[in-house]
């Protein structure tokens, strides 16, 4: 005891000293002493008390709690994008007939006649009509979106509207699908593309550049100068006059469809400091130019034979006010009936195509090779 009784004097004249100081610590009694500061064994100290050794884990070593409560998750979702759909932006789009329709039937009238010397007894000259009737097939295509009761909680779990996403889904995938038969249609039935009408004239052959070959981009690299670029751009145009008869001007509104790297070649500039872009503004004032990724290279993206390199066309949408050509739709997206079944949801989403529809190929120029 006489260790615990020197504690205890001691802390007193310490405690006095700190009082002096305005220190005042009533609750306390005394030092702890220094035998106390050890490990026991269990046996008996000189105190008479008897200590239990600490007993070793009997579970994993842990200094933490679970990961995921100290996991966020971000509730702005970050979403994958995808090349703009530009088939209707081209050429306009309408929607003909409804998904009940196999076939439409477009007429066409040509005038015809002829004159002869006029007689006052004379019966010559004679004036008729001629008619034709193309057509084009509908396609009716679908997808179907499924989803569980177990999943929707889930997805609630971490604040994911997963009815809504898939809404989203079914609306992309048809939107795309429909973009893609603007330009290439669909192979076995009377419905064709923009790049592919069987009406099309065939596409022209880039002239030779200087570097020696015709592209305008090689590997990354503009290679063809401004003005071989332009000239071009330039026979695109010579060639629509001459299959109208000169019914398409310079001055008239024109549409150059490109892909976005060939669009890159309208940058280049000439020895003057002039691009290709001021030449095509000063030249054809009311042309614009629209890019889709449908006019690169085209290989499996392209199920209808348009091969051989980047693709370019020049249109003239509308030649003495008739619209030249336009993307057409039966059915942009049709919603079935929701099935419920034990414990998950189904439902189909339908449309239908009939492609793009050419009334006057004569007003579309297209080269190949750039």
């Amino acid at each position: 005891m006489k260790s615990y009784q020197e504690a205890v004097t001691a802390f007193e004249a310490d405690r006095n000293q700190l009082a002096s100081l305005g220190i005042v610590l009533p609750s306390v009694r005394s030092y702890t002493p220094q035998h106390f500061k050890r490990d026991f064994d269990g046996a008996m100290d000189e105190m008479g008390m008897a200590m239990d050794a600490l007993p070793t884990l009997t579970t994993d070593p842990n200094a933490g709690v679970p990961a995921i409560l100290t996991t966020m998750i971000d509730p702005t979702i970050i979403r994958v994008l995808f090349s703009p759909n530009k088939a209707a932006q081209i050429v306009g789009e309408q929607k003909k007939g409804t998904w009940i329709d196999d076939t439409i039937l477009f007429p066409i009238v040509e005038n015809t006649g002829e004159v002869s010397s006029y007689g006052d007894y004379s019966n010559n000259g004679s004036t008729n009509a001629n008619t034709n009737w193309p057509a084009r097939q509908n396609y009716l295509y679908q997808t179907i979106k499924q989803y569980g009761e177990r999943e929707l909680e889930r997805a609630g779990l971490a604040k994911i509207n997963w009815v809504g996403e898939l809404d989203m889904s079914a609306a992309t995938v048809m939107h795309k699908y429909e973009n893609l038969t603007y330009f290439f249609g669909v192979a076995g039935l009377q419905n064709y593309g923009l790049l592919n009408d069987p009406g099309l004239s065939a596409a022209l052959t880039p002239a030779l550049k200087g570097y020696g070959g015709v592209k305008w981009i090689n590997n990354g690299v503009i290679v063809a100068s401004a003005n071989e670029v332009y000239l071009d751009i330039e026979s695109l145009f010579l060639q629509l006059v001459n299959q109208s008869g000169g019914l398409i001007e310079a001055t008239d509104k024109l549409v150059l469809a490109l892909s976005p790297q060939s669009a890159v070649a309208l940058t280049a500039t000439n020895s003057f400091n002039v691009n290709v872009s001021d030449l095509l503004k000063k030249n054809f004032p009311n042309l614009e130019v629209i890019t889709a990724v449908q006019y690169g290279q085209l290989s499996s993206s392209n199920p209808q034979g348009v091969t051989g390199g980047n693709f370019i066309q020049m249109i003239a949408p509308t030649v003495e006010g008739q619209q030249t050509a336009f993307a057409a739709f039966s059915e942009k997206m049709r919603a079935h009936a929701i099935v419920k079944e034990l414990s998950a949801f189904k439902q189909k989403v339908s449309g239908g195509t009939w492609g793009t529809v050419i009334r006057q190929t004569f007003a579309i120029s297209s080269m190949i090779g750039v």
